[in-house]
């Protein structure tokens, strides 16, 4: 069957009878079959998504059917699903399986969409090429050899594949825009408390955002219109109404930040492509001015210095007492939780928790976690104030394009993947990356624009007039 690649195509085609939502889900769970080998899905949802079907179907018959009705989504295996299994891509919780269910996965059933399976990712969300998984690594559906990014990564590569309309992922440091690049798709990481967390299986509290990843912005913003706004579950959520864009179409301001041109490591075929835009851009009459990007060489240690204190903290409950594994040779109490935890976790959520820990020890704590929580907020205050002159904030989502599987093996090096992405998740703010360009070598690459915190639609509807799709 020749599936339509968007919901809104499939939407358009459902209105006229052309298609059913069970073909659509049938095609979609046979053509991840078809892809198994990519490793791109934990687990496929093959009887409730097509009982979902069936239903969305009936509703659409009498004319009761929700807005999100026949779109196919694939969720992070970080994200809880009554009655489906969710392990965060970790032994820890291997066959778990969830008594209740995300408030944005239960938004998005409310509104008719099919979930049809929970799509592999970096261990804990870790990691920024989805080589971190206990299940195996991911392979990028445009070409194997390479990483579809990460931790989102089988999340953006469930599209790439041509195997969902629209992706759920988190993005706690760029898990969701760095992947988006990779593989060619949209990716959209709301403003911190737009989107409830309730649900989500927890990395960093204080950073962690549930977002689309979707073929255009069109379908991202019918996923996000559906997710976000106030929850009573989650205390973080805000509760601020969401927002209506203002309607413009004057120019824009537009700034972008000369240390991520001329950063050394920018791709010299990436960097050449920001450039022709920034171009295109003040052509169409819109202002776009470079602007400094303060303490620039803070971000990527300090948020990893905040996110791994946090995780610390956070997986401090997988202990093999209260919840995860529990090691089937240990003997006694202080066995139990060493072995359990020895067995349960990957090598890098290991690693993250020994750093966490130890920023949060007696002695270091002033030296590292207090002192990065200062630069946090001077990073906060210095990117708000860049997004009150202008109206988006404009840089390269990535600095290269998706890299060869056990290219990158220094954890150090893979850290600085996070470079142009992080600020955001520091910040609090909205941000998106486009797909805007195919490099030499024949990987795609994508473009970040941020907004100010709560312009979130606002953000979209710059974004389709700055990148038109």
């Amino acid at each position: 069957m020749n599936t339509p690649r968007t919901f809104h195509e499939a939407k358009a085609r459902l209105a006229s009878g052309a298609i059913s939502v069970k073909a659509l889900a049938q095609a979609a769970l046979d053509r991840a079959k078809e892809h198994s080998r990519l490793n791109i899905f934990l687990e496929l949802f093959e009887e409730s998504s097509l009982a979902k079907a069936a239903e969305v179907d009936a509703k659409l018959a009498n004319g009761t059917a929700g807005p999100l009705a026949g779109a196919i989504i694939s969720i992070k295996d970080n994200l809880c699903y009554a009655g489906h299994r969710v392990s965060a891509s970790s032994k820890m919780l291997e066959g778990y399986e969830s008594p209740f269910t995300a408030t944005a996965v239960q938004r998005l059933l409310d509104a008719d969409a099919v979930i049809i399976g929970r799509t592999n990712c970096d261990e804990f969300a870790m990691g920024s090429s989805n080589e971190n998984s206990a299940y195996g690594a991911v392979a990028n559906p445009l070409d194997p050899s390479r990483v579809p990014g990460g931790s989102s990564g089988g999340a953006a590569a469930s599209l790439a594949a041509g195997l969902c309309h629209i992706a759920i992922g988190s993005d706690t440091g760029g898990s969701i825009r760095q992947p988006a690049s990779f593989c060619g798709v949209a990716g959209f990481k709301p403003t911190y408390g737009r989107i409830s967390r309730y649900g989500l299986i927890a990395f960093a509290s204080s950073f962690d955002q549930i977002g689309p990843l979707a073929h255009d912005i069109t379908d991202a913003e019918m996923a996000y219109r559906i997710m976000a706004g106030t929850d009573p579950l989650d205390n973080t959520s805000s509760q601020r109404p969401v927002e209506e864009p203002s309607p413009g179409s004057g120019p824009l301001r537009i700034g972008y930040y000369r240390q991520c041109v001329e950063h050394p490591g920018m791709d010299a075929g990436i960097k050449a492509h920001f450039e022709a835009h920034v171009g295109r851009l003040k052509e169409e009459g819109h202002v776009v001015e470079p602007i400094d990007l303060p303490m620039a060489d803070l971000f990527v240690p300090t948020y990893y210095i905040l996110s791994t204190a946090e995780a610390s903290s956070n997986l401090g409950r997988f202990d093999g007492i209260r919840y995860g594994h529990r090691s089937k040779t240990a003997k006694g109490v202080d066995e139990t939780y060493r072995l359990s935890r020895t067995e349960g976790f990957g090598p890098e959520v290991k690693r993250r928790i020994l750093l966490g820990t130890f920023v949060l020890s007696v002695g270091h704590y002033d030296a590292y976690y207090a002192q990065a929580m200062r630069v946090r907020r001077m990073v906060r205050d210095n990117t708000v104030r860049a997004l009150e002159l202008y109206d988006l904030v404009m840089t390269p989502t990535c600095p290269t394009t998706a890299f060869q599987k056990g290219h990158i093996s220094d954890p150090v090096s893979m850290y600085l993947q996070d470079i142009f992405t992080v600020q955001a998740n520091l910040a609090g703010v909205p941000a998106i990356s486009l797909p805007t360009g195919t490099h030499g070598n024949g990987m795609p690459f994508g473009t970040q624009l941020m907004a100010k915190p709560f312009a979130d639609l606002q953000l979209l509807a710059m974004a389709k007039r700055c990148f038109p799709q």
